[in-house]
């Protein structure tokens, strides 16, 4: 039986970005439209460079890497699958003893009351207190 991969391996996977054109129209994504798949280290570079007390929402970091590599729209499925390696990695590196400050801002670009923030492991209440204190600072 195969080892179960934690977080941060699949934090580290060495997944290579691509575009791919697609035929159908996708989420909200027009057919014919180059679509960009971003990797999870991309996608945790992308959040490492905002600043304390900023947000980004989603939309505007898939834009973002649309842009930056040359494709109309970035895929809103594996961003989420992605953002959620991101977040859960980092959450472990900080049970590992990491201090807040070493690991990637993740609450950042996650809504504390979406449906991915249900699904995290450690729960909302973590986003919750980060956002505040970077609101209050």
């Amino acid at each position: 039986m195969a080892i179960k991969k934690s977080w941060l391996d699949k934090l580290n996977e060495n997944k290579e970005p691509k575009i791919k054109r697609i035929d159908i129209d996708f989420a909200d994504i027009p057919s014919g439209s180059n679509m960009f798949i971003a990797s999870p280290k991309l996608i945790d570079e992308y959040i490492q460079e905002i600043g304390f007390g900023k947000r980004i929402d989603l939309k505007t970091l898939r834009n973002d890497l649309a842009i930056e590599h040359n494709a109309d729209y970035t895929c809103p499925v594996t961003t989420g699958i992605f953002l959620r390696i991101v977040a859960e990695a980092n959450y472990e590196k900080l049970q590992q003893g990491k201090r807040l400050e070493e690991i990637t801002p993740f609450w950042r670009v996650i809504e504390p009351n979406s449906a991915l923030a249900k699904k995290l492991t450690f729960g909302q209440n973590f986003l919750l207190q980060q956002i505040e204190k970077e609101i209050a600072s």
